[in-house]
């Protein structure tokens, strides 16, 4: 799983760069969103928390993705950045549902949040900031997600990505018309390569790999299973660097490993605080 997310975000840039951000999207989600119609129908009276979570894990989460990496070189630095939705999800708890942080949390949030400062300053990366930036707001749309996933508790994973697909592809497919006008036509005439990364995207990132995420949560407890997952950054940072050449800087290693390092700390801590509640 590690390998497949590390990997997707190289098949995004080429995916990207071949298309057109929102249509890149749209053709994504609309694949996903095709093979999965056969579980499309929702449980009763989770329709509405259904699109919302479709609307911003597939929609507004590939919207800032994809720009991110349009406007982007450095592909890991991307995928650093994107570990925020860890912490940005616990804020937001706080923030909306009132839940209490410890401090040990709010420690492993202040640390992320030097590491992130730390990669931003490195004068090989900074000329990235909007990229950066948008992969941020990417990374808070993830973590809001994940506050609407809560209410969807029972729901069978192959649901969840159909409405992710059928919202996505909703809210990207007329910006696609729209702003990149003539580019969806190009999608059946794309050379082999982006059209494999393409496939990649959709079988291996989103259903192999979120699929294996929704099978080991249902059998573990989501503090042992998320530290795990850190090495998917890794991953990008070294396949960008052999694919496209991005540099791999002193402070791109301590920015990086102080993010991982902060969101270690808030699982670990969050692990605590459930065992507390358990007992």
């Amino acid at each position: 799983m590690n390998i497949l997310w590390g990997m997707n975000i190289i098949a995004m840039k080429v995916t990207v760069g071949a298309l057109a951000p929102f249509t890149a999207g749209a053709a994504r989600l609309a694949i996903v969103g095709l093979i999965c119609a056969p579980w499309m129908r929702p449980p009763q009276g989770r329709v509405k928390s259904l699109a919302l979570f479709g609307l911003i894990t597939g929609g507004l989460f590939l919207l800032f993705l994809n720009l991110a990496l349009k406007v982007s070189t450095n592909v890991g630095a991307l995928a650093i950045v994107g570990q925020m939705a860890v912490p940005i999800a616990l804020v937001l708890g706080a923030v909306i549902l009132k839940e209490r942080m410890s401090r040990a949390q709010l420690a492993g949030i202040a640390v992320a949040i030097v590491g992130i400062v730390v990669l931003m300053f490195d004068p090989r990366i900074f000329g990235e900031l909007p990229g950066l930036l948008l992969m941020l707001l990417a990374a808070t749309m993830w973590g809001t997600s994940s506050l609407v996933q809560r209410q969807l508790a029972g729901v069978p994973v192959l649901t969840l990505y159909f409405w992710t697909g059928l919202m996505g592809t909703a809210l990207l497919l007329p910006m696609s018309l729209v702003l990149e006008p003539g580019v969806l036509a190009k999608l059946p005439g794309l050379p082999a390569a982006p059209l494999a990364w393409l496939a990649f995207s959709v079988l291996g990132a989103t259903l192999a790999g979120q699929g294996g995420m929704a099978w080991l949560l249902g059998r573990h407890p989501l503090s042992a299973v998320m530290p795990l997952t850190l090495a998917a950054p890794v991953v990008s940072v070294a396949a960008s660097h052999w694919m496209f050449g991005t540099p791999v800087t002193a402070s791109m290693v301590i920015g990086g490993l102080m993010t991982l390092a902060g969101v270690v700390i808030v699982t670990m801590a969050r692990r605590r605080a459930l065992k507390e509640m358990g007992a």
